[in-house]
Formats: C-alpha cells, sequence, structure tokens
C-alpha cells in the first residue's frame, strides 16, 4: 500500500513539473541606477513588476504577460507619471526591459541584472 501511495505521488509530482516551473522573468533584477525590480505572477499568465528600493519603493512599474523569455504589456515611467506599451526579454541573468511610443517605432531600452 505504502508503495502505491509513493508511485502515485511521484507521479503526480512528475506530470506537474512544467506547470510549476517558474518563467525567467519571475524574480529581483537591479536596474543600471541600483533600483531593485521584483517581477512576481498576478493572475493568468501577467508578470507584475514592483519597486523594492528607493525613491519609488512599493510602486507598480508594470505588467507583462509572455512566456519562455518574451514577453509584452505595460511599462510605467515613475517619474514622468507616464505608461508606455513595453517588451521584455529574459534570458539567462539579464532582463532587457524598454518603453516604446509611436507602435514600437521608438523605444528605450535598459538592461537589469538578476539579483
Amino acid at each position: 500500500m505504502k508503495l502505491k501511495l509513493l508511485l502515485t505521488c511521484a507521479a503526480l509530482v512528475l506530470a506537474a513539473g512544467p506547470a510549476l516551473a517558474e518563467e525567467p522573468i519571475v524574480g529581483s533584477w537591479k536596474r543600471p541606477n541600483g533600483t531593485i525590480i521584483q517581477y512576481s505572477a498576478c493572475g493568468g499568465d501577467k508578470y507584475c513588476g514592483t519597486v523594492m528600493t528607493g525613491e519609488y519603493k512599493g510602486k507598480s512599474i508594470g505588467s507583462m504577460a509572455g512566456r519562455d523569455g518574451a514577453y509584452k504589456g505595460t511599462v510605467n515611467k515613475l517619474d514622468e507619471g507616464k505608461t508606455y506599451n513595453g517588451k521584455a526579454t529574459a534570458k539567462g541573468g539579464t532582463l532587457s526591459l524598454s518603453g516604446c511610443v509611436m507602435g514600437g517605432l521608438i523605444c528605450k531600452s535598459e538592461s537589469l541584472t538578476r539579483q
């Protein structure tokens, strides 16, 4: 009986493996100015960014949706009080985050490093 229960639990864990894997964007990221941003799941397939340090601590920097390291959504430029269309690419220890205007023709990007 114990062996059957153990095998059932192992099968459930293995089957759930891919669903439990976090997206590459999830985690803490350091901006070039030293500010730490935390991305975490916030419903559905969205990942919300929150400022963890500095002047805007606790503020949202927007949300992204996507998977496998490629995301699209919004980026809040807190010092301007504006929201832009955004995109992000997470690969290894680097998150490339961009805010864009004019349908993506003009973008400003920065690279963040995983903490």
